[in-house]
């Protein structure tokens, strides 16, 4: 089952390279979190990409999406949706909102005020959410895919720690590079590259993949350097908050993913490195002294990996 699933993320993968220009990587992580249903964070400034990829995915998976623009006056309603009063039937029907879906994107997100940002929380960590007060479950593969502008932009909010540790990963797609950008304008439609862009793997292909995750050895000494890593985040010297078991697990499930995708039986700790920094770095609150400095999460990070011994 291996092989299959190590192709049909191949597959899935070439689908969304024919129309994403970019760092192929930045594929990979999205396809990580998008099958350990982890959920995404992409801190970046407007017109890099962000809609188009989460957008290539759900159409190369035939999985629902909707998209929601976050701004100052949404509220939490205009998430999970309401009870409206029919004076046909006298009775409330719920109007479902757009967290009802399989892929969601919640554009912009620190646009909105905390109250509506933790509107969230309830799907991203239990898949479902409150309505009042009937609990609606959400599809098993609920995926968040949220945009951040960067904090310096006018109009913007801060995340809740809580909210912020909910996310598997962050990570930053940048402009492309010249070249590709000369081929996009080479395109019948520059504004729409997903154009033609069509499902190429099944339900059923999406779950064998998950299916596989299971079967991913991951041995005691992984699982001890997994650990290690995320605890030395929090004993670090100018860290106030480090990564929570949270991250632990993320890491573990990621890895495995990993695996998959290069075709091995087994998560090795090249695995875990290369993916610490996109795990660790949202969930590390810095000393007010240390953040004003030149030293960043990023700084922190590659530290901890050099030092902390490697299993073989």
């Amino acid at each position: 089952m291996l092989a299959e699933s190590t192709g049909v993320y191949a597959k899935i993968k070439s689908n969304i390279v024919s129309a994403f220009k970019g760092d192929s990587f930045n594929i990979d992580l999205l396809m990580f979190g998008y099958f350990t249903n982890g959920h995404i964070l992409l801190q970046d400034l407007p017109g890099t990409g962000k809609t188009t990829l989460a957008k290539a995915l759900a159409r190369s998976v035939d999985s629902d999406f909707k998209r929601i623009q976050f701004t100052p006056d949404l509220l939490p309603t205009d998430i999970t949706g309401v009870n409206i009063y029919n004076s046909g039937d006298r009775e409330f029907h719920l109007q479902k909102g757009p967290v009802f879906t399989n892929i969601l994107l919640a554009d912009e997100i620190n646009r909105t005020t905390s109250r509506t940002q933790s509107a969230l929380l309830e799907a991203m960590e239990e898949k479902q959410v409150t309505i009042d007060g009937e609990i609606y479950r959400l599809s098993d593969d609920f995926f968040v895919v949220a945009t951040l502008n960067p904090t310096e932009l006018q109009g913007t909010y801060s995340l809740p720690e809580s909210q912020i540790d909910r996310f598997s990963m962050r990570f930053s797609l940048g402009y492309i590079p010249k070249s590709e950008e000369i081929s996009l304008l080479g395109l019948n439609d520059p504004s729409d590259p997903l154009a033609g862009l069509k499902k190429c793997a099944g339900p059923e292909e999406t779950q064998m993949v998950r299916d596989t995750l299971k079967s991913i050895i991951v041995s005691d000494d992984i699982k001890d350097y997994i650990v290690e890593l995320v605890r030395r985040t929090r004993e670090y010297r100018g860290v106030l908050i480090g990564a929570s078991p949270r991250a632990s697990i993320s890491l573990l499930k990621l890895s495995r993913i990993m695996a998959i995708s290069e075709g091995s039986e087994f998560v090795i700790p090249e695995y875990i490195m290369k993916l610490a920094p996109f795990v660790l770095g949202h969930r590390m609150i810095l000393d007010r002294h240390v953040a004003d400095g030149d030293i960043k999460q990023e700084n922190i990070i590659s530290d901890i990996l050099k030092n902390t011994p490697v299993p073989r």
